[in-house]
């Protein structure tokens, strides 16, 4: 028996989604995905609920480079309250504890912020989609179901008071794959005595994208009013993923070896690393076909590409 075809249109890129707040990134995805009738797509990185900003969204043979993505640093501005705890670590949660919030002077404050600048460890929270036995955990935690997370190493490249009203904090936080904003506002909390939680959160980059790129559900409807081709024209490419990485340029017949899965000499290539590919194509432009990975003999090896 053949393989069932998929319906919708096989359109190929990324569509830098302003996620709105309310839904989850799954619903997002799905809402987009009908709009441009797409077969495939996939999301890069679920945001929370509560939480808007870039999420992009993989179509196509885009989907293939979905995990860089994922692998990406990120950039949020975070509101934080103080003085009160909650079950989730956000506004969405249960309020379990609240405390006055104490003096803090601008000095404690940003030493208490020192403590979490640079590589540190995060226990995950049992309201995020970190999966044990194939369970997301905060299914389990909507069942009063608790179990043990082991702390995961992740680095805070920046953290920084963006503005101070009342017992709210905006911090300008910038970090690496991994890491939970909302853990983040737990343990500053408990640092300062008086424990906090995330009340708002927006992302404002995803690895190479950042929000001034990105394109609202709203904004993406009106365009479909008008001419699906207008929508179209908002997806990146499918290299777009990768756009930050250094590119090697292949002849065609360098390329067709690489496609049939071979190792390739490359003049002027990196010397260790990953590569973003191109190879040449009609009226001497060239066409992203994948990426690859410097060999220890200076040859790049092939490791996802795009269907030819």
């Amino acid at each position: 028996m053949g393989r069932r075809r998929r319906k919708g249109r096989n359109i190929s890129g990324i569509l830098l989604l302003d996620k709105p707040m309310g839904i989850t990134s799954n619903a997002a995805l799905q809402q987009v995905k009908r709009l441009f009738n797409a077969c495939k797509a996939g999301h890069t990185g679920s945001l929370d609920p509560l939480a808007t900003g870039v999420l992009p969204l993989c179509f196509g043979e885009a989907t293939k480079f979905s995990q860089f993505l994922l692998d990406a640093d990120k950039h949020y501005r975070a509101r934080v309250r103080l003085g009160v705890t909650t079950d989730s670590g956000d506004a969405d949660g249960k309020v379990l504890e609240t405390k006055p919030v104490p003096e803090i002077t601008d000095e404690a404050l940003e030493q208490a912020l020192d403590n979490y600048r640079g590589e540190i460890t995060q226990v995950p929270s049992m309201f995020s989609a970190l999966k044990v036995d194939g369970q997301p955990l905060y299914k389990l935690a909507r069942q009063g179901v608790e179990v043990e997370r082991e702390a995961r190493p992740v680095t805070i490249y920046e953290l920084e008071v963006q503005d101070r009203s009342g017992d709210e904090l905006t911090l300008d936080v910038r970090c690496s794959k991994g890491t939970y904003v909302r853990t983040l506002a737990e343990d500053i909390g408990r640092e300062l005595g008086c424990g906090a939680h995330v009340a708002g959160l927006r992302r404002l980059a995803a690895g190479p994208f950042k929000i001034e790129e990105t394109v609202s559900i709203q904004q993406l409807e009106e365009l479909m009013s008008e001419d699906r081709s207008n929508m179209d024209a908002k997806l990146q490419p499918v290299g777009a993923a990768v756009k930050d990485w250094p590119a090697v340029e292949l002849t065609e017949v360098t390329a067709s070896f690489l496609r049939q899965g071979q190792p390739v000499q490359v003049a002027n290539a990196p010397t260790d690393g990953w590569v973003s590919i191109f190879a040449e194509a009609p009226q001497n432009e060239l066409e992203f076909i994948g990426v690859g990975e410097i060999q220890d003999d200076g040859l790049v090896a092939p490791r996802r590409l795009i269907a030819s």
